[in-house]
């Protein structure tokens, strides 16, 4: 199912790319809630569930809907412009009118885009029976959260606002510290692309695909969406704890915006895009090359040496090294006039965390 993202007249100019500590905050505290699917955050994750206050990681957990897979739309930026701080954001989605606010909260519990501006619980829209009946389908914590927010939206509003101040104080100021310059290293290599290739650097995110006729990018992801550029300008948001998600977040009259992961600050390499992992699993689906790749973990080989050891034409051993070359499955070194194949031992070992990984954007 596609999220597709038209890009309209001139759509390098609705594009930006702008730090958001909120935004990061809440792709904290989504590891948190789920830290084996998210393996970039275990060394946070552990720590917090080490140090900090009990009472604090409950609270955690009765708010965590609102930055489940489908995050609540103002946890991440409301408006265009220049970087604000945590304490400026979090002024922002205090300023949400109360039927913005408790819609965004409705759809984020009931994790869809089923209900526009002035239906939820509104007279004409969703009925609170239905919301409420839905919502304990989905689990407890997201019924218990309904009831809050349609017996007091403005005291939920204040008490997650009280919450996300009081775990940023308490577990998040001194991550963010860390990752900042990594997070303004990567900004600064993608507004460089975006300045090189326009608004196809939207077609670079895993998942993504540019298409024409009217030109937008198109995102694969478990639900269908559609925003287009000439409505609501584009921000892009790195984010080291999002790994291995890709978040893609649009409500009528506020940006669309991109939380992307990037590599951390020690450099680990991203997971591959699902593309890059499934031409992987294709190469290796072949009883040969599976022998051939046993051969080439003991040692290096040239064209000949496998085509001799298998009893094959030195031409159809080249197809199959071509196959595994192309999936990244094997690297090469010449002596001489000589190309010798060595298995990458760590692309083998990764194809598993990258399908994981991949499965999970």
């Amino acid at each position: 199912m596609p999220v597709v993202i038209e890009l309209g007249p001139a759509p390098e100019h609705r594009i930006s790319t702008r730090l958001s500590p909120l935004a990061e905050l809440c792709a904290c505290l989504h590891a948190l809630d789920g830290p084996r699917h998210h393996p970039a955050s275990r060394r946070w994750v552990g720590a917090v569930l080490h140090g900090a206050d009990e009472r604090l990681l409950e609270r955690a957990g009765l708010w965590a809907p609102l930055w489940g897979a489908f995050r609540a739309r103002y946890l991440l930026p409301l408006t265009p412009g220049p970087e604000r701080d945590l304490e400026e954001e979090l002024a922002e989605v205090a300023r949400l009118d109360e039927e913005t606010f408790t819609t965004m909260t409705e759809q984020a519990l009931v994790g869809k885009n089923g209900h526009g501006p002035g239906s939820g619980s509104r007279p004409g829209g969703r009925s609170p029976e239905r919301f409420l009946a839905r919502l304990r389908q989905l689990s407890e914590r997201r019924f218990d959260l309904g009831l809050r927010l349609l017996a007091d939206p403005d005291g939920f509003r204040d008490g997650l606002l009280a919450f996300l101040s009081a775990v940023a104080e308490e577990v998040f100021e001194a991550e963010w510290t860390r990752l900042r310059a990594t997070l303004e290293a990567d900004a600064r290599i993608r507004g460089h692309e975006q300045s090189r290739y326009g608004a196809a650097v939207l077609a670079g995110f895993p998942t993504a695909h540019m298409e024409q006729d009217p030109p937008r990018v198109v995102f694969d992801k478990l639900y269908n969406a559609r925003a287009s550029l000439a409505d609501s300008p584009c921000l892009l948001v790195p984010s080291l704890h999002i790994n291995p998600h890709l978040a893609i977040k649009h409500y009528p009259g506020y940006p669309v915006v991109v939380q992307y992961p990037v590599r951390d600050a020690a450099g680990a390499e991203p997971t591959a895009p699902l593309d890059v992992v499934m031409r992987g699993l294709r190469a290796l689906d072949e009883p040969l090359r599976i022998r051939m790749c046993r051969a080439l973990l003991r040692q290096s080989m040239t064209t000949t040496e496998l085509a001799t050891q298998f009893e094959m034409t030195p031409p159809q051993m080249s197809r199959h090294l071509r196959k595994l070359r192309e999936a990244g499955m094997v690297h090469t070194h010449r002596e001489g006039a000589r190309v010798h194949y060595q298995l990458d031992e760590a692309a083998v070992r990764n194809l598993g965390v990258d399908l994981l990984s991949a499965l999970h954007r």
